[in-house]
């Protein structure tokens, strides 16, 4: 099959990265590279989606790697995971050798290996410096789940479904295919969430690089991995929510400056100069000049490591590193293009063991099983047109409408970056405005 025909499939079913910020995925795969590497490490802790998928549809991952490698021009495929997830690994070496080119790497469990820079290393030994995309240095890589999209794409199967993690304070862990669109409300009632949350909160996505939200009226996206419920008064929930003037305060009492922080950065651990250290330097003494080099901030990928486990004084040097980004941006501050960064040689010494993490945060507790169930009937969903990087898709439906499980429903802009929605339930759409479509049975 040719590149173009597998781009334009995966442009009509609205293909975005289904483990991160959501970019086209049609897009990624203009790019030229002899490498993909599918990014099976489940990066944040307590998310079992990827594991379970691996295991469940190891026969269509595989198939989604041969078309996008395939579309880039790729002789290899890597799919990377790690050694404890047993079922998943028999799952693809029982499959991987129908698909010529690909093969497989085990990882140790540690954090955060699913962190695109450190997965290209890990896997292959190449750095993408600070300014450069994966395919400068010849690699694509994609999340499994959205290579089982691809293939599901393959067959003319839209993106309307999302696996998605419900975990943490519940009765019954577990992880659903659910439409696109499902409140998060319905995924905690079918888990045994407590019937009043007054006492709890909700972390969406994974410990290190979620965001806590009191309100579980809001709908599953394509990116939405997982639902994790916290006690409100949980040591994590009180630290992430201090107020900014009270870390502020306790750094400039605290901070001794031991770069510990730094010293444990993944990307600095690759040579990408990313120094937390300075950042709560420059934010506690007020003094910006401090901060030096702003790639030392701009490089970040904002894992949350430094602030989750480094430092020792329960500091928040992730936060400060987002702040600080966040106004470099708004002063039109881009990342800065490195020659040929060289990683730290102590670099296998600094990984994390994803227990020792989960311990450090205090959420041992909630680190079980949660497996695949089957779904409820859903009856309502909500889409947002915005569900990836790029301008939010164009409604092509009117209110009273009748769609199909499948329809296209939202466009993308012309000329514009974006993703296709389809309708992911059969139903009326009851109403339509700029911030999305919602469809009822």
């Amino acid at each position: 099959m040719d590149a173009n025909t597998i781009r334009n499939f995966i442009k009509d079913a609205g293909v975005v990265g289904a483990g991160g910020a959501g970019f086209p995925t049609h897009v990624k795969l203009a790019a030229a590279a002899d490498l993909v590497i599918a990014n099976g490490a489940e990066c944040e802790p307590l998310l079992r989606v990827d594991q379970q998928l691996m295991a469940a549809h190891a026969a269509d991952l595989l198939l989604g790697l041969s078309l996008a490698m395939q579309a880039v021009g790729a002789k290899r495929g890597i799919v990377a995971t790690k050694h404890h997830y047993h079922e998943a690994v028999a799952a693809l070496e029982g499959a991987i050798h129908k698909t010529e080119g690909a093969a497989l790497h085990l990882m140790d469990s540690y954090y955060p290996a699913g962190d695109e820079k450190s997965l290209i290393y890990e896997v292959c030994g190449r750095i993408v410096p600070t300014g450069k995309l994966p395919c400068d240095v010849g690699v694509v890589v994609c999340n499994v789940n959205t290579l089982v999209n691809i293939a599901r794409a393959s067959r003319g199967e839209p993106v309307t479904k999302k696996w998605v993690t419900v975990g943490g304070a519940v009765d019954t862990p577990a992880t659903y295919e659910v439409p696109v669109g499902t409140s998060a409300k319905v995924l905690l009632q079918w888990s045994g969430a407590p019937r009043s949350m007054a006492d709890y909160t909700i972390l969406v996505g994974g410990p290190c690089m979620g965001y806590l939200t009191d309100d579980a009226a809001f709908p599953v996206t394509k990116t939405t991995g997982g639902l994790i419920v916290l006690p409100a008064d949980h040591p994590y929930v009180r630290k992430r929510r201090e107020e900014k003037r009270r870390q502020i305060a306790l750094a400039k009492a605290v901070c001794c400056q031991c770069s510990q922080c730094t010293q444990l950065c993944p990307r600095n651990a690759l040579g990408l100069n990313v120094q937390p250290h300075r950042a709560m330097q420059a934010v506690s003494t007020g003094n910006g000049k401090l901060l030096g080099d702003p790639n030392a901030v701009l490089a970040c990928c904002s894992c949350g490591l430094c602030t989750n486990y480094a430092c020792n004084f329960g500091l928040d040097p992730a936060g400060f590193m987002a702040d600080l980004k966040a106004e470099l941006g708004k002063q039109g501050l881009r990342p800065q293009p490195e020659e040929n960064p060289v990683a730290d040689l102590a670099q296998p010494q600094k990984k994390v063991p994803v227990a020792r993490l989960v311990a450090r945060m205090g959420l041992k507790a909630y680190d079980v099983p949660a497996p695949m169930m089957p779904a409820k009937a859903v009856r309502r969903v909500q889409l947002p047109l915005r569900q990836h990087i790029g301008a939010p898709a164009r409604p092509i439906v009117c209110e009273g409408a009748l769609v199909r499980e499948g329809d296209l429903v939202a466009v993308i802009p012309e000329k514009a970056l974006g993703a296709n929605l389809h309708a992911s339930i059969a139903g009326r759409v009851v109403h339509v405005d700029g911030d999305g479509i919602t469809i009822e049975t």
